[in-house]
């Protein structure tokens, strides 16, 4: 594994300026690309460090903050470790945060994020890969949907909400993708409900994605993050296995 460097980076957007991690391996040299989106709870030191061992791996990843229409990371003050119901009101804070983040905002958001990669001295030449967790797990799906010319893998862990009902789900736009995809899901996820996992699986076998669907049994919803409550470490092992097979392979 390769020694990185991490840097704060800030990345102008259509709708102002996003902050972001940027981290890379540090022997000054290109690398291949991975736009990494972050869960509901923001940038914070534990995914610093994921993108961190992802970046030992190999690659130049990019973690923006989704949220920087409402100020700066971390937006909302969190604890150390965040456990369920230690803070009753954690929830109200980030709810309407999250919620408010619209799939046109996100095109328009991973529009410059992608456009901010190409610049880099620091990313070698060719196509992208993402990594998402819970919310980005949507974020990654949407972001292989609009730029399908610039993003070969996209993978999502415990995501939520991939295949509601509602018209702008991801799935349905199912057929302008072209990468491929790897999905890590929780068994025990009240966010991605057996008839969403299916319904998703559906649409991308019908819309001819390469795609790998895998259910983590006994994991819940927030299993790669290990500054919760929800971390289960065999299953987070598993998704790093699948990850850098994944990219492994399309980059």
């Amino acid at each position: 594994m390769a020694t990185v460097r991490g840097t704060s980076v800030d990345i102008p957007t259509q709708d102002g300026t996003a902050d972001a991690y940027l981290t890379h391996p540090d022997d000054g040299a290109p690398h291949p690309a991975v736009l990494f989106y972050l869960d509901a709870f923001g940038l914070r030191p534990h995914i610093r460090a994921m993108a961190d061992r992802l970046a030992a791996a190999g690659y130049t990843v990019l973690v923006p903050n989704v949220f920087y229409r409402h100020g700066r990371a971390p937006v909302v003050e969190l604890p150390e470790f965040i456990a369920a119901g230690a803070d009753p009101g954690l929830f109200e804070r980030l709810g309407p945060i999250v919620g408010s983040l619209t799939p046109e905002q996100t095109e328009r958001d991973a529009d410059a994020y992608l456009r901010w990669l190409a610049d880099s001295p620091l990313v070698a030449d060719g196509p992208v890969g993402i990594t998402g967790y819970c919310l980005g797990a949507r974020l990654a799906l949407l972001t292989a949907a609009d730029h399908p010319e610039r993003v070969a893998a996209a993978a999502g862990f415990h995501g939520g909400f991939l295949a509601t009902e509602a018209e702008d789900s991801p799935h349905l736009l199912a057929d302008r993708i072209t990468a491929e995809l790897y999905f890590g899901h929780a068994d025990q996820d009240p966010a991605l409900p057996a008839e969403q996992i299916d319904r998703l699986t559906k649409a991308l076998t019908a819309a001819g994605v390469r795609h790998t669907a895998e259910v983590y049994e006994g994991a819940h919803h927030g299993f790669t993050q290990a500054d919760t409550d929800r971390y289960d470490a065999a299953a987070d092992e598993r998704h790093w296995t699948a990850l850098l097979a994944l990219l492994e392979r399309a980059l």
